[in-house]
C-alpha cells in the first residue's frame, strides 16, 4: 500500500508561480513512477506530468511542457511540480498519482494510488 499526502495548493494570480510537493510513504513507495493529474470543475481528471524511478525520464502534458516541472526527491520521497507563468485555465484539483511505470502513469486507468487532491486556483 502506497499513501500520497499532496499540498502546496492555494490562490494565485495569473502569471505567478507555485510548487506543489507530494509525499509518499508506503514500504514500496520508490518503486514507482509518480505524476500529477489535474481536474477542472465539470471536466475530466487529466494528465499533467509523470517522472520515472530513478528521475531520468519525465513527460508532460502539451498544455503545460515549457511551464511545469516535475522532480522527485528520493531521499524524502517526495515528488514537486513547480508551475510557472500560470493561466486561469490551470485551475483546477491536483491529484498525486503513482504507477509501476512512467509509461503507463500517462493514463488515468493505469494509476496504481492517488492522493486526495490539492486545490490551486488562478485569478485573473
Amino acid at each position: 500500500q502506497v499513501q500520497l499526502v499532496e499540498s502546496g495548493g492555494g490562490l494565485v494570480q495569473a502569471g505567478g508561480s507555485l510548487r506543489l510537493s507530494c509525499a509518499a510513504s508506503g514500504r514500496t513507495s520508490s518503486s514507482y513512477a509518480m505524476g500529477w493529474f489535474r481536474q477542472a470543475p465539470g471536466k475530466e481528471r487529466e494528465f499533467v506530468a509523470t517522472i520515472s524511478q530513478s528521475g531520468a525520464i519525465t513527460y508532460y502534458a502539451p498544455s503545460v511542457k515549457g511551464r511545469f516541472t516535475i522532480s522527485r526527491d528520493a531521499v524524502k520521497n517526495t515528488v514537486y511540480l513547480e508551475m510557472n507563468s500560470l493561466k486561469s485555465e490551470d485551475t483546477a484539483v491536483y491529484y498525486c498519482a503513482a504507477s509501476s511505470s512512467v509509461v503507463r502513469a500517462v493514463v488515468r486507468s493505469n494509476i496504481d494510488y492517488w492522493g486526495r487532491g490539492t486545490q490551486v486556483t488562478i485569478s485573473s
